[in-house]
């Protein structure tokens, strides 16, 4: 004999209670609601010197673009401030953007001691021998250009000579290419190496302000010394090293057309970003 046990019948819930999902869903929204009304927005200022109709300068607005849509969600709000050579800095700058000559670049750095400042264009080993403490280089040094040069002559003997670049605007892996595309779209020209740098100068900074959640000079200097962790698009993090060296991968170019990476594979471990320039602070 068959038994059959009946549906069981549950009272319909009443229109006017939300379910689960929608109370932790009003939860979560007045939760967040109240954590935006409670704190105030967070400005960071940022100043550039150098010429504002540069590659390096476009750079860094793209930069400060994205450090903008990223802070809408922070509670941050940025400003790049264009300054003249000698002027002083306006008030709790967080950080300084050069792209200036190096007596420009080496009198910025002495007259700002506690503010970090990042050389965008200049790629001369000496201002790198300097050791600073609150100098720090997104462009690449020669030593290092010509470290990725002999890798890939050394692994390419037979072929043609490899100029090492910073960027290029064909660049594709690790959302390169939606940076260059990012970017041609706002400037209507392809990214190089110097607007990549101040792309990468305002980039950093902002990330580093959104982790430490603060503003301040003194603790983005420290930092930026020993707790940057960059996705610069390259494919891996990228730190500086004492003499303030961005350690990051080079792109190797012949006529023109992106032919490779450095650290080249095979001649060096490809994460041996070391293997690419000075180490140590030396004279």
């Amino acid at each position: 004999m068959s038994h059959h046990t009946p549906h069981r019948r549950f009272p319909p819930r009443p229109s006017h209670q939300p379910g689960r999902t929608t109370w932790l869903r009003l939860c979560f929204l007045l939760l967040c609601a109240t954590a935006a009304a409670s704190a105030q927005a967070l400005e960071v200022k940022l100043a550039f010197l150098g010429e504002t109709d540069s590659a390096a300068h476009r750079g860094a607005m793209q930069g400060l673009a994205e450090a903008q849509a990223q802070g809408e969600f922070l509670g941050l709000t940025y400003s790049l401030n264009a300054i003249a050579p000698g002027s002083a800095l306006p008030a709790d700058t967080s950080a300084v953007v050069v792209a200036a000559p190096a007596a420009t670049l080496e009198a910025a750095v002495a007259a700002h001691t506690g503010v970090p400042v990042l050389n965008a264009v200049l790629v001369e080993d000496a201002l790198r021998r300097q050791c600073r403490p609150n100098l720090f280089h997104t462009q690449a040094s020669t030593e290092m250009r010509r470290d990725a040069e002999a890798q890939w002559q050394k692994a390419n003997p037979a072929g043609p000579a490899a100029r090492a670049q910073v960027w290029h605007p064909d660049f594709t892996r690790y959302a390169a290419a939606q940076l260059n595309k990012r970017y041609r779209d706002t400037f209507n020209e392809a990214m190089t190496d110097e607007a990549w740098a101040g792309w990468a100068a305002v980039k950093l900074v902002s990330d580093t302000v959104a982790r430490e959640q603060t503003a301040e000079a003194a603790t983005l200097l420290s930092a930026l010394r020993g707790r940057l962790a960059f996705d610069g698009q390259k494919g891996v993090d990228l730190s500086f090293r004492a003499d303030g060296q961005l350690r990051q991968p080079l792109l190797l170019v012949v006529d023109r057309a992106l032919a490779g990476e450095a650290p080249v594979r095979g001649v060096a471990d490809i994460e041996d970003l070391d293997s690419l320039g000075r180490i140590e602070c030396q004279p």
